[in-house]
């Protein structure tokens, strides 16, 4: 497998040129004294830096065309801002310019807006973290991290979190093979329920009307927290009958609710 291997629509990554630096040295003197037709191939020679840095990111989160195309406009900076009197390898002096590319556009790329000393926290915890299993064979305890970091225990969780994406309320979680199971129907309501109570009353009042076995089911279901397919096993009838029952009593009591 190629050292380089990262698919980008398109390219054959294998095939790329690579210069030496003796050869980029040169490159880069005619460049600067006014060659300019020389830039597409210092650019193109150096296409192996943007794929070497891609490989951090190879993972199905993010999309390599988008993230491929943003790394060259951080190497073509590269090329542009290059001095040869920095007396350093052009591979030095780019590779933080194209990740500092990269890891802005994810960054604003996100559906909400993070701090940005919030998601380096989140990277330093992530390296501080891989830099100690490898020494020491172990994860390093929230405390170590908090140490180390100079931040607090609860900080830990709020910048690993940061580098979550955001889901949708409507995301399904689990589906038995009956109703799907979506994401907020699995979220709390934190409201004060004592506060409505017009609507506690009627519930109870409607609690008391719906048959018995569509009351079990409700229980079950909503305060138990068990799966259509549990409760079909336990009282001895199919999952679909247990849909049934579940969407006829939901029905019955908000024509009684309103």
């Amino acid at each position: 497998m190629s050292k380089y291997k990262v698919d980008i629509t398109g390219i054959n990554t294998n095939e790329l040129d690579v210069l030496s630096n003796d050869e980029m040295l040169k490159l880069f003197i005619e460049y600067k004294n006014g060659n300019i037709s020389l830039k597409d191939k210092l650019v193109t020679c150096n296409l192996k830096l943007v794929l070497s840095i891609l490989k951090r990111f190879n993972n199905d989160k993010y999309n390599m065309d988008d993230l491929f195309q943003i790394g060259c406009i951080g190497l073509i900076k590269a090329v542009d801002n290059f001095d040869l009197s920095f007396n350093c390898l052009f591979s030095t002096y780019a590779v933080p310019l194209i990740l500092g590319e990269i890891k802005r556009y994810i960054r604003d790329n996100t559906s909400l807006r993070i701090s940005r000393s919030i998601k380096d926290n989140a990277y330093h915890i992530i390296k501080f973290k891989e830099d100690y299993l490898n020494k020491y064979g172990k994860e390093p305890s929230n405390k170590e991290i908090a140490d180390y970091l100079q931040i607090s225990e609860y900080d830990i969780a709020t910048c690993l979190d940061s580098l979550c994406e955001p889901v949708s309320i409507f995301e399904p979680i689990y589906n038995d093979g009956g109703d799907t199971i979506y994401l907020f129907d699995q979220l709390a309501d934190k409201k004060d329920l004592k506060s409505d109570k017009d609507g506690l009353i009627s519930l109870r009042k409607g609690l008391e009307r719906i048959k018995e076995r569509e009351k079990i089911v409700l229980e079950q279901r909503y305060l138990i927290g068990k799966t259509q397919t549990e409760i079909a096993s336990a009282l001895n009838i199919s999952q679909a009958q247990v849909s049934r029952i579940e969407k006829s009593a939901i029905r019955t009591l908000r024509k009684l609710i309103r």
